[in-house]
């Protein structure tokens, strides 16, 4: 796993850089959270909303919301697709997402409409690495992991 300013950044995940990450799943479906550089940026996260499994939602029409003592906004979805699972531990214990970001806060896995052109709009490998280094420098980031 690649880190940079203490930000982790796994090199097999798909990035829509800006706030999520995107790994394929062997089913057609894939599985989607919060990048550790957003979470850090979101500060605490004290509430997470999820829409219902069986909901379908347009490319970046939020799937989810957070909010934070800082921030409040919705997440995106990287493609057009169906819910077909939401983690239910995050929606129980909001600040997962400042612990866990790349493996026990997934917020929810998705069924692309056209599997053909889910991730066309998102980056990986070296592309995504460098991206990803950029905006952090951008919004001057230093990632951090919160405790419970």
């Amino acid at each position: 796993m690649s880190e940079y300013r203490g930000c982790e950044m796994p090199e097999d995940l798909y990035y829509d850089l800006d706030y999520v990450w995107v790994r394929p799943e062997g089913d057609g479906t894939y599985t989607i959270g919060l990048t550790d550089p957003s979470q850090t940026m979101s500060g605490k996260v004290q509430y997470v909303w999820i829409k219902e499994i069986g909901t379908h939602r347009a490319w970046k029409k939020p799937l989810a919301r957070i909010e934070s003592g800082k921030w409040a906004g919705g997440i995106p979805a990287p493609f057009e697709g169906v819910v077909v699972a939401r983690n239910q531990k995050v929606l129980d214990s909001p600040n997962l997402l400042n612990i866990a970001p790349y493996t026990d806060a997934w917020l929810v896995v998705m069924k692309p409409d056209d599997p053909v052109k889910a991730l066309e709009h998102l980056k990986t490998g070296n592309e995504a690495q460098e991206a990803l280094r950029k905006w952090i420098d951008r919004y001057d980031v230093q990632c951090m992991r919160c405790q419970d």
